[in-house]
């Protein structure tokens, strides 16, 4: 089987307290991102419970995925979004991915993916959660899969852009 070795990707997509952020790796089970994948299953934290991504129970997405929450889960509500809406998004995006090439179907049994999936704890709507972790995990995918940003990229655009969460004082 082809090796893939170890890629990120990283996407912000929507707006309000539905907003998605997903920071992935996606690389070979047998190198450090399978280490990473069956760590985190095996070491489960107090409010970031991990699981995998699935499209329905008893039907896991592949490669497999790991999501690991961002946010510290506090009530049954912020639970239901994670483990419905968020969990159902990356399941989808994973698959259809696949299904688009922009991860090679020779590799789905020999890659895993960690994603950290970030829903905001006065997130209210799971349409909106659905739609946008979906968007911004495929946007994840396709950015590892295609190892961007460039440098090039990065150097041309640093002291052009602003972040979103941040302003500094001038």
């Amino acid at each position: 089987m082809p090796k893939i070795g170890f890629r990120v990707g990283e996407a912000l997509v929507g707006e309000g307290n539905e907003v998605a952020h997903i920071d992935l790796i996606i690389g070979d089970a047998d190198g450090p991102a399978g280490i990473g994948f069956a760590f985190g299953l095996a070491h489960q934290s107090y409010g970031h419970t991990k699981l995998f991504a699935v499209i329905t129970p008893n039907l896991l997405a592949k490669p497999p995925t790991l999501i690991v929450p961002k946010v510290t889960i506090k009530r049954m509500e912020q639970a239901e979004l994670i483990f419905g809406a968020a969990q159902y998004a990356v399941a989808k995006a994973v698959a259809d991915a696949v299904e688009e090439g922009i991860i090679p179907r020779e590799v789905v049994d020999d890659v895993v993916i960690i994603c950290g999936v970030f829903v905001h704890p006065a997130a209210k709507d799971p349409d909106k959660v659905f739609k946008y972790n979906y968007e911004a995990t495929k946007l994840a995918l396709k950015r590892a899969m295609a190892r961007e940003p460039r440098i090039e990229e990065i150097l041309e655009r640093k002291d052009k852009v602003e972040h979103p969460f941040y302003k500094p004082k001038k």
